[in-house]
This record gives structure tokens, C-alpha cells and sequence, in this order.
């Protein structure tokens, strides 16, 4: 027995794997990694995988970075945990001072939190709780997107649209607003970005008209849709959502726990926009990918009004165990001198760049319909007709046929639905996004020239975060 399978059984005794139908493990195996450096994986086989999806989003400067890694050693010899209500520790105020320079002006406040979805928790119900506190409790709906994904907790869900994940659990959601998203797949022919974008905004202008009076706040995730399959769109509608926003009295909420960081180009998606939002949600690249941290940043006005003797009862008692954990905060601060130490967001443009012309030539594939990227993300969407973009029904999994090809030329692609997605750590080089390319390609005409036949239900709904 290899090292591989050894491990592959004791796994799959004892765990249950996330976003995983584990009867699939029955035919295709678990890969079990014992270590990483830099883009790099390596099995207990010594083989090799590089990370194109940055191990679901969250690491940017490469696996075991000397520079993180010392980070953390030298803060887990000084303080590795302590309770933060009534306490504090240096790493979480240094890294709350550093993240109020370098948001947009106006975010003074920061709340952590464990992940993502607790984080949209954390803006959610500060946002609930800010209307109660000054007079306005009619104020308790939100209003997001088609084809959005914020997280799977209860509340996170509810103003998620991605059905995989919510329909089961519709009888446990809150009532919310969904708005047809400004996503330009579909835009006409001929017509660019920009335009389909302010053309979309009119479904959402429409809907803060009519309900305003009982919406506490508009949910978006900005420029990418990201569970929703890689879904883009153009920066002015975030400049019409925040005028908007104003005009109605309601806070808005970015979510960039998937897309800040430099993901989209910019430091923080908002930025393309000149904006500000009320509540920023950010996470998973806030630690380089080590350890669970998430800040969920706001303006001091919405501090001030919690802000009172504790009699009120208007505080906001909402917390984590490991909130603000120092060895979490060392790894962000470590992460961060990364970031400024290195320019990192001016030489993303090249490798953006390279993304780019690597994969210019899928346009042209017969079962391509788009080739799209905003910044370090870039995503080729596989369809069963290109004129029409007609997608392929999901049960056929298409891109269980890339992933399993990546896998095979060392590789870890993990497609999105049809959708397969560069979403690489900034250290790769353009050597490394050339293979990618390559191998993206083959498994692309591995998995669309195949004749699959399944047995497809009328009204289902597409499967954009499975790995097939």
C-alpha cells in the first residue's frame, strides 16, 4: 500500500469533507498532502500539484512562507491566545490600525471575527441592530444579487442565491430582496461592460424606490461573483449602488472576503469604484492563507450609535471565542509587510498580463463561450453551444473531467460548475501560468468532447461550486 492510500483510508474512516458528496470518494481519490512550498503541494507519494485556486481562495504569497512562517513563531513564543473582551494584545491593535490606513477613509472601526460567513454575520446584524438603536426597527430586510454567495451559516445564506446551497434550507432563511445581478455574461451583443452595467442598476434602483423604508442594507460582492461562477461586472455599478444607497438611507455591504486583497487589481475591489461602503467584510487572504481571521470594518457613526451606558442595552454583544487570536494577527501582519514591502499590486499587473495571453486562445474554442478576467482572477466558462451560450446541464459535471485531468498532470484546478478558474498565489511565475494554461486547455477539450449521458430534470439548477 503507498503512503498515499494509507493515508486516503484512515481519512476516509473517520472525516467528513466540506462542499463534498463523499460517496464520490468510492471512485475518485482523496489526495492527501503533507506538505507545501510556495504554488506547490506535494502528496505522501512525492508528487506534485500546483495550487491554481490558492487552496480555496485564501493563499497568496505560496505555502511555508519563510517570511509568515517566522511571523508566527516568534508570536506563539509570546502569546498564543487571550480573551478580548476586556483584554487586548500589540498584534490585533498594530493590524486593526493598519487596516483603518489602508481601507478607504472612514473606515475607523474594526469587529473581528473566526471566517467569512461569521463575518457577514457580523454586518448583518450590526447593520439590523444600528436602525433598531436610532429609532428606525422597520429597517430589517436586505437586499442582494442573483447569483450571489456570502457563506453558508443561516444568515449568510439568506442573502446568498446560489440554490445548491439554499434551497434546502429555505424553511431556516430570512425574507430578503434579490435584485437580477449586473453579471455581463449575458449582455447583448455589442454592448460593452460599462453599459450593461448601468443598464442592470435599474432593477436595483427599482427596488430601493419601493422598499427603502424596511431595508437595512444592500449586500454585493464586488466586480466578481465568486461561488456563483466567477460572474463579472463593471465598477460603475457600484458607484450608482453607493449613490443610491445614500439617496434611500441604506447602508451598503461589500463583501470582499474573496476578492480584497489585491485579487481584483486594486488593493480593495471599492477602490475601482472611488467608493466607500458602510460595512467592508475581509477575510481569507487577510492571513496568507495560514490561519482563520476575519475584520469586518465600519465608520464611527455606526459605532456611535451602540456607544452608550450599558443599561441601554444597545451594545453589540456578538462574539467569537478566538476573536482577534494573535497568532491570526501576527500572520496578517506578517502578510501585510508583504504587501507593502514587496509592491506586490504593480507586479500583479504582469503576471495579470500573462493570465491574459496564455489563455487568449480558448476564446476561439468551440465549446468556450467566454474567456473573462478582472485582475489575478480569470475564468473560461464551458458551454454545450457557443452562439447561444447554451450551459451544459449539470449533472453531466463537465468539470469533474478538467479537475481530474489537472490532477493527473499535477495541477489542482477545482472548476466551478463549467467554469474553470485561475485564481493563483501572486508568487506564481509566468513559466507556472503557461502550464496551467496548457493544461486548463486539454482537460477543456478532454471534458467538452465527450458525449455524456445523463438523465436531467426539468428546472435544474446549474451546480457552480462542486468540483464537477
Amino acid at each position: 500500500m503507498s503512503l498515499n492510500d494509507h493515508w486516503m483510508q484512515r481519512d476516509l474512516a473517520v472525516l467528513w469533507h466540506p462542499c463534498t458528496q463523499m460517496k464520490d470518494h468510492e471512485q475518485l481519490p482523496l489526495v492527501p498532502i503533507k506538505r507545501g512550498e510556495g504554488v506547490w503541494l506535494e502528496d505522501f507519494d512525492g508528487k506534485r500539484y500546483l495550487d491554481a485556486v490558492s487552496s480555496w481562495w485564501v493563499n497568496v504569497f505560496g505555502h511555508a512562507n519563510p517570511r509568515i512562517n517566522q511571523r508566527i513563531k516568534d508570536q506563539v513564543d509570546q502569546l498564543e491566545h487571550v480573551i478580548l473582551a476586556g483584554f487586548s494584545h500589540a498584534p490585533v491593535v498594530e493590524l486593526s490600525e493598519r487596516l483603518v490606513r489602508m481601507t478607504p477613509a472612514g473606515l475607523d472601526r474594526v469587529f473581528y471575527a473566526d471566517n467569512g460567513s461569521s463575518c457577514i454575520e457580523v454586518a448583518l446584524k450590526m447593520s439590523f441592530h444600528y436602525w433598531l438603536n436610532v429609532g428606525q426597527p422597520a429597517k430589517k430586510r436586505f437586499i442582494t444579487l442573483s447569483n450571489s454567495y456570502h457563506g453558508e451559516t443561516v444568515a449568510a445564506m439568506s442573502v446568498g442565491d446560489v440554490s445548491l446551497f439554499t434551497d434546502t434550507y429555505k424553511a431556516l432563511l430570512l425574507d430578503t430582496l434579490k435584485v437580477p445581478s449586473p453579471d455581463c455574461f449575458y449582455r447583448p451583443e455589442g454592448m460593452g461592460w460599462e453599459e450593461h452595467s448601468r443598464a442592470m442598476f435599474a432593477h436595483m434602483e427599482q427596488c430601493l424606490a419601493e422598499h427603502h423604508r424596511e431595508v437595512a442594507a444592500v449586500i454585493v460582492e464586488p466586480l466578481i461573483q465568486g461561488a456563483g461562477g466567477m460572474r463579472m461586472y463593471h465598477p460603475i455599478y457600484l458607484k450608482l449602488l453607493r449613490e443610491a444607497c445614500d439617496r434611500y438611507g441604506v447602508h451598503l455591504i461589500h463583501d470582499e472576503i474573496a476578492v480584497g486583497f489585491g485579487r481584483t487589481g486594486t488593493m480593495f475591489a471599492c477602490e475601482q469604484a472611488g467608493i466607500r461602503p458602510d460595512f467592508l467584510c475581509l477575510s481569507k487572504a487577510l492571513t496568507g492563507g495560514y490561519l482563520p481571521l476575519a475584520a469586518c470594518l465600519t465608520t464611527d457613526t455606526i459605532y456611535q450609535a451602540f456607544y452608550d451606558d450599558y443599561s441601554t442595552l444597545r451594545a453589540f454583544l456578538h462574539s467569537h471565542s478566538y476573536t482577534g487570536n494573535p497568532l491570526a494577527c501576527a500572520a496578517a501582519l506578517a502578510t501585510l509587510d508583504i504587501f507593502e514591502q514587496d509592491d506586490v499590486i504593480e507586479a500583479n499587473k504582469q503576471l495579470s498580463a500573462r493570465m491574459a495571453s496564455a489563455t487568449a486562445h480558448l476564446a476561439d474554442h468551440p465549446h468556450v463561450a467566454e474567456v473573462r478576467q478582472t485582475g489575478m482572477a480569470l475564468a473560461v466558462e464551458m458551454v454545450q453551444d457557443k452562439a447561444s451560450k447554451t450551459a451544459y446541464p449539470w449533472q453531466e459535471r463537465r468539470g469533474l473531467k478538467v479537475y481530474q485531468h489537472a490532477l493527473q498532470r499535477g495541477a489542482l484546478l477545482r472548476p466551478l460548475g463549467s467554469v474553470v478558474y485561475f485564481l493563483p498565489p501572486y508568487v506564481i511565475t509566468p513559466e507556472q501560468i503557461d502550464f496551467l494554461a496548457e493544461v486548463a486547455s486539454e482537460g477543456i477539450d478532454i471534458a467538452t468532447r465527450e458525449s455524456l449521458s445523463v438523465a436531467v430534470p426539468s428546472g435544474a439548477r446549474v451546480d457552480f461550486r462542486d468540483p464537477g
